[in-house]
């Protein structure tokens, strides 16, 4: 034991039994400290404390740098967070990088006396402006210098200084630290590692046995809004009564739509699905109804609509609001009496159909303005369904992103993988488009990225790509309440505004100028803006004078779309000038 302690004072520079046994005490308590389990950080920060016990320092610091030579990880024992990173970068950073490159201590006797200090007032930092010593070392990773450790000393008289004990005593206890860094970063690696493996089998089961499934379809997440939503649908699902689903484009009504079907007594029947916003009025009737063979040109044999087809089963009419004034009245009878006749034909067809329909439009308003017969809505509007928007389940979009992912991988042969940084950088999107913006955005990302891996920078947003602040100022989500509230799942969408280095920031409606889009049907349900002192016809000369006649700059003047001023002009008989 003699032999330890001598051992110990030599390599500290002093013959002193006492100061050798202290300083081997201090090492001692450091190596517990390291050696034990705990944050990285709190780690440090204890063996700071130490340090501050043995060396009667001010204004201990580690700091750990990254590949790039950047603070990673700064921690002090007597300042808080933002002291010590004042206090770090404030530091001469000639002095921090002659220990990083040269990976030797520097010792400063007196700052006051050294030409890298001039600049600093050190009563600043509470330090005695009589005498002040500074101290780093370097922090070392096997041959790489991994961060630096620094204290300063304050003195009286400088016979109080023992500069190379203590540089002795530090280069100890960096080495230490070294040490603990480097194992806290292999521990790290395996982990993640395992982490990757594990998202790697589950990856390869999911795309053996698919999504989870839900009443019989693939509707995939775990969030709250979602799993109420669906505890809905197995209610409604008991009885035929119509559903009408609302809620934003992209939040999967034909899904929704589908659950509902597999969940009901008539999941054995067929589910027919039609987009009454995809047909003019005419196509539509024989698409529902069907049509027998002569009755109109091209209708060669007979074929039977979608309510036949339906018979049994359910029908899905999306986008139900775009329908006609005139093809509401025969869509209400066959919802009235369960039967119809087939175009051209006069046999009447009786059917037994479930009704499912969707709009994203304010179904209300439209029916206080007379656009949409009330009698129609109260049959398809039994039973309402808010559908959340994606915004409201943010924790389905890394399962959402990855099954597009995987849905890619499948398309097109390949093996991307996304990053957790780009992950949380779509997680920070609200999507105005929904689930199927997200899916735009991870098959572009994918089509676009340079290697096997999406990082951050692969992503639109991160490239001055992202449309979403485009597309979603000029226009304000569906509202369903005709008295201007919102109803729960119809709130307005926060877009995504691109700053000038390509960072993303979310910007509230509000402080947008919104405009309403008007109506596009073709009947005289809007009212052309004026002041009341002349008369529309005159408001819409007016507004075609000024903008030379060209009708798409006199729609944006008068806050209306092309087609509703090409309406009014016929409707007033206004003969277009050409020049």
């Amino acid at each position: 034991m003699g032999i330890m302690r001598d051992s110990v004072g030599l390599a500290l520079g002093d013959t002193s039994p006492d100061r050798s046994s202290r300083s081997l005490l201090g090492i001692y308590e450091i190596s517990k400290i390291l050696c034990g389990p705990g944050d990285l950080r709190h780690l440090l920060a204890a063996t700071l404390s130490v340090l501050n016990s043995f060396l009667d320092m001010g204004n201990g610091v580690v700091a750990l740098l990254d590949e790039h030579g950047d603070p990673e990880l700064i921690v002090s024992e007597a300042l808080d967070p933002i002291q010590t990173r004042a206090y770090f970068a404030a530091l001469p950073e000639r002095v921090i990088g002659q220990i990083v490159v040269s990976g030797m201590p520097v010792l400063v006797d007196n700052v006051s006396e050294d030409t890298n200090f001039a600049p600093w007032d050190t009563t600043l930092w509470g330090q005695n402006p009589g005498g002040w010593a500074f101290i780093g070392v370097p922090i070392r990773d096997r041959d790489r210098v991994v961060g630096v450790l620094t204290i300063d000393r304050a003195w009286v008289k400088s016979y109080d200084l023992r500069p190379d004990e203590d540089v002795r005593f530090l280069k100890m206890a960096s080495n230490l630290i070294g040490q603990t860094v480097r194992l806290h970063t292999l521990v790290i690696r395996d982990r993640e590692r395992m982490q990757a493996d594990q998202r790697r089998i589950e990856k390869g089961r999911d795309q053996m046995v698919g999504p989870r499934p839900i009443g019989g379809t693939k509707i995939i997440g775990d969030s709250a809004a979602l799993q109420s939503a669906l505890s809905q649908v197995q209610r409604l699902a008991r009885s035929n009564a119509s559903v009408l689903l609302r809620g934003e484009s992209g939040t999967g009504k034909e899904l929704f739509a589908q659950v509902i079907h597999e969940s009901s007594a008539r999941r054995a029947g067929p589910f027919v699905k039609l987009n009454c916003a995809a047909l003019p009025e005419s196509v539509l009737e024989s698409e529902l109804f069907g049509h027998e063979k002569g009755a109109f040109t091209g209708a060669i044999a007979m074929r039977k609509g979608r309510f036949e087809l339906a018979d049994g089963g359910t029908l899905f009419l999306d986008e139900i609001g775009e329908i006609s004034a005139a093809f509401q009245a025969k869509l209400l009878r066959v919802l009235q009496e369960g039967e119809f006749e087939r175009v051209g034909g006069s046999r009447t067809i009786k059917v037994s159909v479930r009704l499912v329909s969707a709009t994203n439009r304010n179904l209300e308003e439209a029916v206080a303005k007379g656009s949409f017969r009330a009698d129609l809505y109260y049959r398809i509007a039994v039973v309402h369904l808010l559908l959340p928007a994606l915004r409201e389940r943010h924790g389905d979009i890394p399962v959402l992103a990855r099954e597009f992912l995987a849905r890619f991988n499948s398309d097109n042969k390949t093996s991307l993988t996304m990053s957790n940084p780009a992950m949380a950088v779509m997680q920070s999107c609200y999507f105005p488009g929904n689930v199927r913006e997200l899916e735009n955005c991870v098959r572009r990302t994918a089509t676009m990225a340079n290697g096997t891996r999406i990082e951050e920078h692969d992503l639109s947003c991160r490239n001055d790509g992202c449309l979403s602040s485009v597309l979603w100022q000029s226009s304000s989500p569906p509202n369903p309440r005709s008295d201007g509230a919102r109803l729960p799942g119809f709130p307005s969408p926060v877009p995504v505004v691109q700053r000038s280095g390509g960072a993303s920031i979310e910007v509230p409606l509000e402080a947008l100028r919104v405009i309403e889009p008007a109506p596009a049907s073709n009947h005289a349900g809007y009212t052309l803006p004026h002041d009341g002192s002349r008369s529309e016809r005159e408001a819409l000369i007016d507004a075609m004078e000024r903008t030379g006649w060209v009708q798409a700059k006199a729609a944006r003047l008068m806050n209306l779309t092309p087609r509703q001023i090409g309406y009014a002009l016929r409707k007033y008989d206004i003969s277009i000038k050409k020049f």
